[in-house]
């Protein structure tokens, strides 16, 4: 049985041309969370993705591992551990267990920390 899927007419990479074409990160307003979007290109063979967040003092502070990703158009949330430390700096690697290996893509940006909500007088 075949499945339709309306990306089907693109062209799909084999493994030693599959790479990471964008990364993104957004952070939460929580000053805890961080969108990350990843784009990779449509690949022939489902690749692994290593990403990982460290803080300006080079301490990982959050990090994931998608196997085998369905789709090469990636959002998922990570979760900042720890004080914050700015500038943020997140690396994703793509690569195949007994194949290829790219070089990680990196895309740096600031945590902006949460403001203490005020005080209401409840008189």
């Amino acid at each position: 049985m075949e499945f339709f899927f309306p990306e089907d007419n693109l062209t799909r990479a084999v493994p030693e041309e599959t790479k990471i074409n964008s990364l993104t990160a957004q952070p939460y307003p929580d000053g805890r969370r961080l969108r990350v979007n990843l784009e990779v290109t449509p690949f022939q063979q489902r690749p692994y993705i290593e990403v990982t967040l460290n803080n300006s003092n080079g301490d990982e502070v959050a990090s994931a591992s998608l196997v085998e990703p369905m789709s090469w158009k990636l959002e998922f949330t990570m979760h900042i551990r720890g004080e914050l430390k700015n500038p943020y700096t997140l690396h994703a690697r793509l690569y195949y267990p007994e194949g290829p290996s790219n070089e990680p893509l990196t895309y740096s940006f600031d945590v902006v920390p949460p403001q203490d909500e005020p005080e209401v007088d409840s008189a």
